[in-house]
């Protein structure tokens, strides 16, 4: 008989703090084909997570405040993440790479090990791509897995219809397909651990502890 797998976890949220955010709108569709596929959400919104300029000075006084906090305690949470951002300025919102910041100072810091889908919806013909571009630096950096295939949806104010659906058909299929093969890569990493093999990564910093990233195979 086949072994049964425990589902995919995924946190899902939208990297705006506006109520009628498109980015929203488009987490939520995210969010229902994952559950749609078998696997898991927990949905959040950018105000869980939200908080002060990250500062050192601030950090060495206060410690880590409880908005990265509470994004790393989600993170740990679940097997991967999904964020849908919109665009500011040819990159990602401010707040967005705050947060990272801000998490990144936890030891061992959350984001290493962890898949990661990237979404964007913004009225542009670029649909805001740009900003995920810029997105995948910093999280790459710090050892997330960020699949290759991003959906950035153009001109997304006209986009949905009054249910919140994509109204193009083939649109909603991409995204469906999308959402699918990150979930199946995903899946592999949660279940097939010996399939994984040692990453390491050498930027020029001189090796300690506290910036080495090492992702080892988990016993079998």
């Amino acid at each position: 008989m086949p072994k049964q797998h425990d589902p995919v976890s995924v946190l899902v949220f939208s990297a705006s703090l506006r109520a009628g955010s498109l980015n929203r709108t488009l987490a939520k569709l995210a969010a229902g084909a994952i559950e749609k596929h078998g696997g898991k959400v927990d949905l959040a919104a950018m105000s869980a997570f939200d908080g002060p300029s990250y500062s050192q000075d601030a950090q060495t006084k206060d410690g880590v405040p409880p908005g990265a906090a509470e994004l790393k305690r989600r993170l740990d949470a679940n097997d991967a993440f999904v964020i849908a951002s919109p665009e500011y300025n040819g990159s990602m919102p401010g707040l967005l790479k705050n947060l990272i910041d801000w998490a990144s100072r936890f030891r061992p810091q959350p984001f290493n090990g962890k898949h990661a889908l990237l979404l964007s919806a913004s009225p542009s013909m670029a649909g805001g791509n740009r900003g995920l571009w810029a997105l995948r630096v910093p999280l790459e950096h710090l050892g997330t897995r960020v699949y290759p295939d991003m959906f950035s949806l153009a001109q997304a104010h006209q986009a949905f219809d009054s249910q919140g659906k994509l109204a193009n058909s083939q649109l909603a299929e991409r995204l469906d397909h999308t959402v699918t093969g990150f979930l199946d890569l995903a899946e592999a990493a949660k279940n097939y651990p010996c399939a994984k093999t040692e990453w390491i990564e050498f930027l020029g910093e001189h090796p300690n502890s506290p910036i080495d990233r090492v992702d080892t195979p988990a016993p079998a």
